[in-house]
């Protein structure tokens, strides 16, 4: 660039696809850029140091300046000097506040198209979503920019957000300023902060089997390098004067990479690419939806003491499981716009760049499991955990029918004692009976010595007998005469526990037989899973 320094301003710069913006236009020598974003200072990575912007604020040829679009003397400073302004800032859209959205979407974005018409900057280019258009309830297939703004919007950002694109069209016009809006669809690429990561959370998590919805949902996702340029060709189509600007100015714009692709094909190339189990299990999205009304109202109440927005709600259901395809034939016609980046490119380059979240370069678990330790070490832990399975399901097999023939039947003491007697002896006389080895197995025989009893434990077991049944006898002879009234409260209160105990033993066997089983086994292949989500809910300390 030569001549007259002429400068754009990128607001929220900083940003996903702020960045690879100010990377294009610092690398075709469009403008000088003024990066505004809400950081104090810029805090550059080590790649960005020694890449474009780093050189780029080196040689001024891009300057960082502190701006926050909710205070207009801040704006106003920041856009100043400028020629164009590309208007990119907005808050995190996962994060449920309509107080934050709407004072950075609508009013933020009327002080920068206050700033612009005061300080006579000619152009103005807005970043929207293509969800403006998007109820959460009606799939869009092949949507163009005749459709209307829903009655009801699917959440508080896009609804700021159609507010403030229309404020921006509106603007077009006023003071020379020329506008128009670009409405990207599901920007992914290298540096996203949203997308990739929150689906490898989630595959980390053991949730990425899972498809919400039938699977055939279309979709069109958009390379952030093709939003990039998408906002160059806006901003030159509004810069050629005549017919073009005005055909270009003053309109919204769908932008995508121009090949719908199923939403959980591609979920499926980026969790495999990445080494992750492949979405395959799928659950109706009607089943899902009351369960997310119940976290989402979970999340209403907690939320204002510190509960961290959950993934699991109805705007995000709808989001997974209805198709949003959009046509870019006006983004074509008008602004000159296609796209620069294939989407196999596109994600090929994604899954380069996000070689750190690969399964295989995850921290390896060193030495036994905390449930294993937890557990003891020994065979108990070895079976509960499910080291030897033949060995667990044998155990299991047995507490089930030791259960079911002295617990659940109800059976009176001599009874049960009867029945575990036959078993017993049954066993014994079988065991004993078998030759020393069965289709290639050793049969460990019992030695006689484990049923040996020496005198001095006999006499001490009968001692005690015969003590426990002394005190028995002295407890009933005082009930008999009458007199110890206390004596009677304390028998009766104890049998009526005695009752409740066996009940609560039957519940407890019940419920707690399959959950040792179960639980321990989930923790050990989930454990680093599921202490993250103890951590972030604060319930377990930092190793």
């Amino acid at each position: 660039m030569s001549g007259e320094e002429r400068w754009c301003v990128v607001t929220g710069g900083r940003g996903f696809a702020a960045r690879h913006l100010v990377e294009m236009l610092i690398r075709y020598d469009l403008f000088l850029v003024r990066i505004a974003d809400l950081e104090p200072a810029i805090q550059l990575s080590a790649e960005e140091e020694s890449g474009t912007i780093g050189e780029a604020l080196k040689s001024g040829r891009a300057k960082y300046v502190s701006t926050d679009l909710r205070d207009r003397a801040q704006v106003l400073k920041a856009i100043e000097g400028a020629e164009v302004v590309f208007h990119m800032a907005a808050p995190n859209s996962s994060v449920n506040s309509y107080q934050l959205h709407y004072s950075v979407n609508v009013q933020g974005t009327k002080n920068v198209i206050d700033a612009c018409v005061e300080l006579k900057v000619k152009r103005l280019i807005y970043t929207s979503s293509a969800s403006v258009v998007f109820d959460g309830i009606h799939g869009i297939f092949n949507g163009d920019e005749s459709l209307p703004y829903p009655t009801k919007p699917l959440d508080s950002y896009t609804a700021t957000k159609s507010e403030g694109e229309a404020a921006v069209i509106k603007a077009n016009g006023t003071n020379g300023l020329l506008t128009c809006s670009l409405r990207p669809s599901s920007i992914f690429g290298p540096g996203d902060r949203l997308f990739v990561p929150s689906l490898i959370a989630a595959a980390r998590a053991g949730k990425s089997k899972f498809i919400i919805g039938d699977g055939n949902n279309i979709y069109d996702f958009t390379y952030v390098e093709n939003v990039a340029h998408a906002h160059i060709c806006a901003e030159r189509a509004l810069a050629s004067g005549g017919e073009v600007a005005e055909k270009a100015a003053g309109q919204a714009y769908f932008i995508t990479n121009m090949e719908p692709i199923k939403f959980w094909e591609f979920t499926s190339l980026v969790v495999g690419g990445l080494g992750y189990e492949r979405p395959r299990i799928k659950i109706p999205a009607f089943a899902m939806m009351p369960l997310a009304h119940v976290v989402e109202w979970t999340y209403k109440l907690l939320g204002p003491y510190g509960m961290k927005v959950p993934q699991l709600i109805p705007s995000r259901i709808r989001l997974l499981s209805c198709s949003r395809s959009f046509s870019c034939s006006k983004a074509k016609d008008r602004l000159g716009y296609a796209p620069i980046i294939s989407l196999e490119e596109g994600l090929k380059r994604t899954l380069e760049s996000f070689t750190h979240l690969r399964a295989d370069n995850q921290p390896k678990r060193e030495g036994p499991s905390k449930a294993h330790r937890c557990l003891g070490g020994g065979r108990v832990a070895d079976t509960l955990l499910w080291k030897d399975k033949r060995q667990t399901l044998m155990t299991l097999l047995i507490l089930i029918a030791i259960y079911y023939n002295f617990v659940a039947s109800q059976s009176t003491i001599i009874n049960a004692l009867s029945k575990l007697l036959l078993v017993v002896s049954v066993f014994l006389f079988v065991h004993g009976n078998l030759p020393e080895r069965i289709f290639g197995y050793t049969i460990e025989k019992i030695p006689v010595s484990y049923f040996h009893l020496s005198e001095d434990k006999s006499h001490q077991v009968a001692l005690s007998v015969a003590s426990s049944w002394n005190a028995s006898v002295n407890v009933l002879k005082s009930l008999c005469k009458g007199n110890d009234w206390m004596l009677f409260l304390k028998f009766f209160l104890l049998n009526c526990r005695c009752f409740d105990a066996i009940r609560l033993c039957n519940l407890s066997i019940i419920v707690g037989l399959p959950v040792a089983f179960m639980a321990f086994s989930i923790y050990e292949k989930h454990e680093q899973a599921i202490d993250a989500k103890f951590l972030e809910a604060g319930l377990l300390g930092a190793n």
